[in-house]
């Protein structure tokens, strides 16, 4: 597949899209706390320097940031994966609502014929 990355079209494979993509990674250092890195996903090692102090500290797994998602965006995440899933079948067009119109008020002062 064809994606366009800084300006340049590339053709990459699934490797490729994965080195685009960034997750954030937890590490725990045991002087300094815990801090984070953003890698490409699935290369994130095992330790990783600190930034502080620069010793060895260890990644720490932790859940997902998923309560921070907006409530509009989720829902609209959930109505696009059920419109993937079963998208709703249209039959007939809706009929539309007929706004009645009022004649402009300067139309009474035209002359008749």
């Amino acid at each position: 597949m064809a994606h366009a990355y800084r300006g340049a079209p590339h053709t990459l494979g699934p490797a490729g899209i994965r080195r685009l993509l960034m997750a954030t990674y937890e590490y725990l250092c045991s002087h300094c706390g815990p801090f984070d890195v953003k890698l490409a996903i699935g290369t994130a090692p095992r330790t990783h320097g600190c930034p502080v102090c620069a010793a060895a500290a260890r990644r720490v797994y932790s859940s997902p940031g998923l309560t921070l998602t907006p409530d509009g965006v989720a829902a609209l995440h959930e109505r696009e994966e059920q419109a993937r899933e079963a998208p709703a079948v249209v039959s007939e067009v809706p009929a539309g609502k007929r706004v009645p119109r009022r004649p402009h008020p300067a139309l009474s002062q035209l002359p008749r014929p």
